[in-house]
């Protein structure tokens, strides 16, 4: 029975770049993954010739020049830049909060009207102390940004009232007074050419890797498989949810192949209405600025979640970070176990924040 220097649970980002890095430093490692497939939720699925974000949008960006020229190791980026869009029943809005959005919703042009209308609207809210979300976005933005952009895109996310969540969650607005539709501040941003798979794949070289394996069967079957575990997973069901379950949302996808070549004309379009069911469309071609003769969109709707779901956003409210907090202190005291990536660290991170975390994992061990 072969044995490894290292187990990896996860074939996602934090996984892969330190099978890398290890696989560079002459350690064997096994890579498993409990789904049928590598690359975690940056998994691209090819349909009618287009990379399809199996798991939702995922672009690229980040200020970090080493984790870009790390990144770029494995893949050629394109140019796109992130432009979303908001729908409000029949109205349309440029994402981030910006020039273009203010000049639509109030038909004004300049910066100083539309801070002078903010600060109006803000003023009328009469909120100093914010008591939950609603309270907050209000005594940010006022009460048109709010009720048009917030609170219905908000309230899908979290499945309850913005009146019955905390006001922490939004912690400013991100107003910008220029006509400019980049959703990122970043230097670097982009959509690797041909996916994410195929980086996730190169990095995997020099490894063995299996996918649709469960870790808790495999530990029970061969417990010395490897001198080392490095542990992507959900850090509570490594314990076996002794001090509880961590909460998270989900997230489910409908995904549809259609016969024309372009179906919205952008790749994210958010519905910030309640009573629409989804919270945004996406369409993948246009990451890449494909040309297919068909297109592939994916509605994307926030669930609640539980136990054997697949858990998205961590819920980092009091409680949950509280609870995190002692799992971490179990896990500290686990042998030879590290803990990484969303799940093990209970943290929602964008993947040049998983990257870089790998790599000072790397560096430490």
């Amino acid at each position: 029975m072969k044995t490894y220097d290292y187990l990896i649970v996860g074939a996602g980002l934090y996984g892969a770049v330190m099978a890398h890095e290890l696989t560079k430093q002459g350690k064997s490692c096994l890579v498993i993954d409990r789904r049928d497939h590598i690359a975690g939720n940056i998994y691209c699925e090819n349909i009618e010739g287009i990379n399809v974000h199996k798991y939702g949008a995922h672009i690229f960006h980040t200020s970090n020049k080493e984790v870009w020229d790390y990144i770029n190791q494995f893949a050629e980026f394109n140019n796109y830049i992130n432009s979303p869009i908001a729908v409000y029943k029949d109205e349309l809005y440029n994402l981030p909060f910006n020039m273009n959005t203010f000049s639509k919703m109030w038909n004004i042009r300049t910066p100083q009207e539309a801070k002078a209308m903010i600060e109006k609207q803000v003023a009328e809210s009469g909120i100093t102390e914010p008591a939950n979300l609603e309270e907050q976005a209000l005594s940010l933005g006022g009460r048109d940004v709010y009720e048009k952009l917030i609170k219905g895109y908000t309230e899908k996310q979290w499945g309850r009232d913005c009146k019955d969540l905390p006001a922490f969650i939004i912690k400013r607005l991100p107003f910008r007074f220029t006509y400019d539709n980049n959703y990122f501040n970043d230097r670097y941003q982009g959509i690797p050419i041909g996916g994410y798979t195929a980086i996730v794949e190169k990095m995997l070289e020099g490894c063995d890797v299996e996918t649709g394996v469960d870790f808790f069967s495999l530990r029970k079957e061969q417990p010395d498989i490897a001198g080392k575990i490095i542990f992507t997973g959900m850090i509570d069901e490594y314990f076996d949810y002794k001090l509880g379950a961590l909460e998270y949302r989900s997230v489910r996808f409908e995904t549809e192949v259609l016969d024309c070549d372009n179906y919205q004309g952008n790749a994210v379009i958010n519905y910030t209405e309640r009573e629409v069911p989804y919270t945004r469309i996406i369409e993948h071609k246009h990451f890449e600025f494909g040309k297919q003769p068909k297109t592939v969109i994916s509605r994307e709707y926030s669930s609640e979640w539980s136990v054997g779901m697949e858990p998205y956003y961590p819920v980092n409210d009091e409680k949950n970070n509280a609870l995190f907090a002692r799992y971490k202190e179990l896990a500290d005291k686990e042998e030879n176990v590290i803990f990484g990536g969303r799940l093990g660290n209970y943290k929602y991170y964008d993947m040049d924040k998983v990257i870089e975390a790998a790599l000072t994992a790397v560096r430490e061990l």
